[in-house]
């Protein structure tokens, strides 16, 4: 049986430039380049940010929570089903959509201030934007997924007949959560994480 060639011999590569973007657009100064290879985000998806859009709004965080903890409610609850249901954050993205709009046309707009400092908020600071949309999406993906230590009490409860006390069960749980958000934390000086 015939090995096909090696593209990557014989110096095959040097032919290649790698400083010319994917596509074909003349680029002058120092404008930037949108090259993503793929045709679709390259006319959908911007290449610049604009930091004048919200984002960490009161829509954000309402949305995001409510959709985070209903995701993990009910696909917990069906995850015990023989044939189980599983309700991805795709779901909620897109319902999602027409009630941050919704939102964002109903919601009064005047300030409100946190008492004894000097924040405040608006619940309504302009229209749904992309970025609190993408928000709410990720905190949607984080509820959608189950906590992996809770089949370890369900095995300790169905198989082995013994009954957990709910602090420990609850403590396992976070047990197994919660290491991973300490790379969030990781900035701070060594002694104060000790």
């Amino acid at each position: 049986m015939a090995m096909a060639d090696d593209p990557f011999k014989d110096g095959a590569l040097e032919s290649v430039d790698l400083k010319k973007p994917h596509s074909d657009i003349d680029v002058s100064g120092d404008e930037e380049v949108n090259d993503n290879p793929i045709e679709q985000v390259r006319l959908t998806v911007p290449i610049t940010d604009d930091p004048k859009q919200p984002a960490l709004t009161f829509r954000t965080w309402v949305l995001g929570l409510l959709t985070c903890s209903i995701l993990a409610f009910v696909n917990q609850f069906f995850g015990y089903r023989q044939n189980q249901l599983y309700i991805g954050s795709v779901s909620a993205q897109i319902l999602v959509l027409p009630i941050g709009r919704l939102m964002a046309a109903t919601l009064p707009d005047r300030k409100f201030r946190v008492p004894f400092t000097n924040w405040s908020f608006t619940m309504n600071p302009g229209p749904f934007t992309l970025k609190e949309h993408v928000l709410i999406t990720i905190f949607a993906g984080s509820g959608s997924n189950s906590v992996y230590a809770v089949g370890i009490v369900n095995i300790v409860k169905a198989f082995y007949h013994r009954q957990l006390n709910p602090y420990a069960g609850y403590l396992l749980s976070m047990t197994t959560q919660v290491p991973a958000y300490t790379h969030l934390f990781s900035f701070f000086p060594h002694q104060i994480l000790i």
